[in-house]
């Protein structure tokens, strides 16, 4: 299976940094899109940042110009390095993964979430 590690959340003053990290572990034969999604209270989850194995990214328009995704294949990670945070960017964050594993098997796994707390 696929198990997915994430870290960087935490508490920021509007107009701030944190960057996020995801981790992929397991029987992988293959990543192919990695992904943050986020989920405000008594909101839908939405997509946030995209990254295919090939191809261009992809922002949600909210974050445009402000975030950027981005990953390392040698490391099965994906970042997303958030400035200039606004306090509706306040959720939790949820790093997804969609891997072909050694099996042939293709899975999509998401992580534990990571709380993100700006403050105006």
């Amino acid at each position: 299976q696929v198990q997915l590690v994430e870290s960087g959340g935490g508490l920021v003053q509007a107009g701030g940094s944190l960057r996020l990290s995801c981790a992929a572990s397991g029987s992988i034969f293959s990543i192919n899109g990695m992904g943050w999604y986020r989920q405000a209270p008594g909101k839908q989850r939405e997509l946030v940042a995209v990254i295919p194995s090939g191809g261009s990214t992809n922002y949600a328009d909210s974050v445009k110009g402000r975030f950027t995704i981005s990953r390392d294949n040698a490391k099965n990670t994906v970042y997303l390095q958030m400035n200039s945070l606004k306090p509706e960017d306040t959720a939790a964050y949820y790093c997804n993964v969609r891997a072909v594993l050694s099996s042939g098997r293709y899975l999509e796994v998401w992580g534990q979430g990571t709380q993100v707390t700006v403050s105006s």
